[in-house]
């Protein structure tokens, strides 16, 4: 078998033959030649039989290792002219546009990105956090579901910080099928109307209920005139029991710094690490902080009735309860927390009355962003492996990777290997 014959199957790229193979120490250079004589643009479906030039060096890509050896891809390519997109240089099978990789290394680093951290994925691969970035974002232009925002009924919003300094993602998920199918940078209202631009009068008419967190940027694209307009407003059960929980620690907070200047630390030492036992579900405690919230509960005082506001609000939306006893629960909550004493939970208790009919809604119709947080925790660790890059569209590219409707392969899975 000649070598040229083996690299054609070893290497396995479409429309190809492979014309020559070089040796190097720390390299092998396959030069192939494209098998059709039809120029096709890179950018679009345009064809045709006349070159407008060929160019005087050759292109090069970056395709999968073999072994030790960084394996690069060799081909003379011609220019045509598009009509759309003026002259620009043929398209290959085996390459996205524009990419200086084979579509089999974009989709491995674009694989590994969601998996490992980015000193692994460079190591391993040999190249920079940075190609990583762009490979991702080229295998999202292509790949990603151009049908994913048919059928949307039920979708919440949320955003999430991609990097320090308060840069953010914004994320639209199906609550249907659990899957992030919009995301863009920020998290203003014009971001939102971004979304919703995209998704067309017709199918944001179609949208029965959404859910959101309590702040009022999202919520003023959504009533936005043309946007979602049969679209039932949920306030996120999630974010509204953590505006809850967040008002217990504060007290708590406060509580720890008041103990610590005591002369005596003995109070300080009991009351030290209390944290968890107290934001925690109490079915989910461990032995220990069962004892601490017993201890403390038996101490009574101001934060025994901080957490038992706490839990008192997790009931409206943990029991299977309709609007009207859930409104009743909740006007009495409010009302006990505005008589409490607890500045916290007074500030809560404002937040709640103003957003009443949005907390009721989402116990109503039984929609919350649980699902979308459950999804933040996976956006989340992928995001921190994003620190490297520098645009937000790659780090929503490494997240509509992770959490998105894209089912990556690799370059094994995509293409039948026949048995030795």
């Amino acid at each position: 078998m000649r070598v040229t014959t083996a690299f054609k199957r070893l290497l396995r790229l479409d429309g190809v033959n492979v014309v020559a193979v070089e040796f190097q120490p720390a390299q092998i250079t396959v030069t192939v030649a494209l098998r059709r004589r039809r120029l096709v643009c890179p950018h679009c479906d345009h064809t045709t039989r006349f070159r407008y030039d060929t160019r005087s060096e050759a292109s090069a890509w970056r395709h999968l290792d073999l072994g030790m050896w960084r394996v690069e891809i060799r081909a003379t390519l011609r220019r045509l002219s598009c009509p759309t997109h003026g002259v620009v240089v043929e398209g290959v099978p085996f390459a996205r546009p524009g990419a200086h990789l084979s579509r089999d290394y974009d989709d491995l680093l674009a694989w590994l990105a969601t998996r490992m951290d980015k000193t692994s994925v460079a190591r391993l691969c040999r190249v920079s956090w940075r190609t990583v970035g762009r490979a991702a974002q080229r295998v999202v232009a292509t790949e990603l579901d151009p049908d994913r925002l048919e059928g949307l009924f039920r979708i919440g919003v949320d955003e999430i910080s991609w990097r320090k300094h308060h840069k953010y993602l914004a994320l639209v998920v199906d609550h249907d099928r659990g899957v992030v199918v919009w995301g863009a940078k920020g998290r203003d209202s014009a971001t939102l109307d971004g979304f919703f631009d995209e998704l067309g009068t017709q199918r944001s008419a179609a949208i029965e209920a959404i859910s959101l967190d309590l702040g009022p940027a999202f919520i003023k694209s959504v009533k936005a005139d043309g946007h979602a307009p049969n679209a039932v407003i949920c306030a996120d059960p999630f974010h509204v029991v953590k505006l809850v929980g967040d008002a217990l620690d504060e007290v708590r907070r406060d509580l720890w710094q008041t103990l610590r200047r005591l002369p005596d630390d003995r109070w300080a030492k009991d009351f030290k690490g209390s944290r968890w036992a107290l934001l925690k579900n109490p079915e989910d405690l461990t032995d220990t902080q069962a004892a601490q919230l017993a201890k403390i509960k038996r101490t009574r005082g101001g934060i025994w009735r901080a957490y038992e506001m706490k839990e008192q609000f997790r009931a409206i939306f943990a029991g299977d309860l309709d609007r009207d006893q859930a409104a009743v629960l909740l006007d009495r909550w409010c009302a006990r927390a505005q008589r409490c004493r607890l500045e916290p939970f007074v500030k809560a208790a404002r937040t709640m009355r103003h957003r009443r009919d949005l907390i009721l809604n989402a116990v109503e119709h039984g929609i919350s962003n649980g699902r979308v947080e459950g999804l933040n925790n996976k956006v989340r660790l992928i995001v921190r492996r994003a620190y490297g890059f520098h645009t937000a569209d790659a780090a929503l590219a490494l997240v509509m990777l992770g959490a998105g409707p894209i089912n990556l392969q690799l370059p094994h899975e995509r293409t039948h290997v026949p048995a030795a």
